[in-house]
């Protein structure tokens, strides 16, 4: 038997931009996990099995009089994209294929099945990628495992970085710029996966990042669920009408990143926590030019408790619901913050950040 995990994560600021390239973000592993145990199967047919996503939620639209599902919210597409991508590898690598039991658990979600928003997606197709190769005896190497992750995610989703994906392979606090799209999918119409995963691509930049002494970060759920795919989609259709508004997003939100970055190199938490605030007036506007609503009141009410104590918050990932970041630089006016929050219903978080061994 065995059994492998993968860390979800929060996005600190860059998010919408990080989807193009040369535009970072920064994001954070966190300690909860998406978990993949997997053993030899008895007879001629393997059990894929999750007691959580077995209850999951799916989304559906309406086509005229269709219903369509959207599945890249059900996380066994995931699951069966980095199986198939997986395997693929190893077939060409000439590893000869078993049948096996892959088993799911997570506790990215909340007790009663709400998401968090911790890339849950990005987390199951990590947790399997590296279970199933550790099954097969390959060595688990960060880049392929992110390399395979990204493909597998990026299939099933469509649109999205992979930073997600970033944060659950290499844990902690990342700096990240996403790879070029059209690229990959050009690659993966006509190249041997294995030689896809051997190059370097195009645009990707991975960079640890290591905290300012006594920096903190505090995260509260807004307990509204939200669908980071269905934003993205609606962003993205929405593009080509505001293209010199993009554009201008984009160079804030980049120069906004990069002072950021900088911050964390200097040791400067004041540097960071000015950045945090000017990435949540970017998000504002850029919401604005889309029509699409990224600071629900409960968020705002979160961000604002949190500015009365002096420290600097934003929302977190796509927005619309899920979570909220802080960071703090007083760790003894964290309870008083927390009891605030309560108050107004919002639920604070007790997750760390998780970094991970070379």
């Amino acid at each position: 038997m065995i059994i492998e995990k993968a860390p979800g994560k929060l996005y600190i600021a860059g998010e919408y931009a990080v989807l193009e390239q040369n535009c970072p973000a920064i994001i954070v592993a966190l300690d909860q996990f998406v978990t993949a145990t997997i053993f030899p199967a008895h007879g001629m047919t393997g059990v894929i099995h999750s007691k959580q996503y077995s209850q999951n939620s799916i989304h559906w639209r309406r086509s005229g009089n269709k219903m369509v599902i959207d599945n890249r919210d059900n996380p066994f597409e995931y699951i069966i994209s980095a199986i198939r991508f997986t395997e693929q590898y190893l077939v060409e690598n000439g590893i000869k294929l078993k049948i096996f039991d892959l088993h799911i658990d997570s506790d990215l979600d909340s007790k009663d099945g709400k998401k968090y928003g911790l890339g849950s997606s990005a987390a199951v197709t990590v947790a399997t990628v590296k279970a199933i190769l550790y099954f097969y005896g390959i060595e688990l190497n960060k880049d392929l495992i992110f390399k395979l992750a990204a493909i597998s995610h990026y299939n099933v989703q469509g649109n999205g970085s992979a930073g997600d994906i970033a944060a659950s392979v290499y844990g902690g606090w990342l700096a990240y710029q996403t790879f070029d799209k059209k690229w990959l999918k050009a690659q993966l119409s006509h190249q041997k996966l294995s030689k896809i995963i051997e190059q370097a691509w195009p645009g990707l930049l991975v960079q640890v990042l290591t905290p300012p002494a006594g920096m903190d970060l505090l995260i509260g759920w807004s307990g509204q669920p939200a669908s980071t795919s269905q934003l993205v989609d609606k962003t993205d259709a929405h593009k080509e009408d505001i293209k010199k508004e993009y554009q201008h997003f984009l160079n804030d939100s980049r120069a906004c990143v990069l002072a950021m970055i900088k911050g964390f190199k200097e040791n400067d938490i004041n540097q960071i926590q000015n950045e945090i605030r000017r990435n949540r007036k970017i998000l504002a506007n850029f919401a604005k030019l889309n029509h699409i609503a990224i600071e629900i009141p409960r968020l705002t009410k979160l961000i604002e408790i949190a500015e009365s104590f002096g420290f600097a918050a934003k929302t977190s990932g796509a927005g619309n619901g899920d979570c909220g970041i802080v960071i703090t630089n007083h760790a003894q006016r964290e309870s008083l913050l927390k009891m605030e929050w309560r108050e107004a219903g919002i639920i604070p978080l007790d997750f760390q950040v998780h970094t991970l061994s070379n």
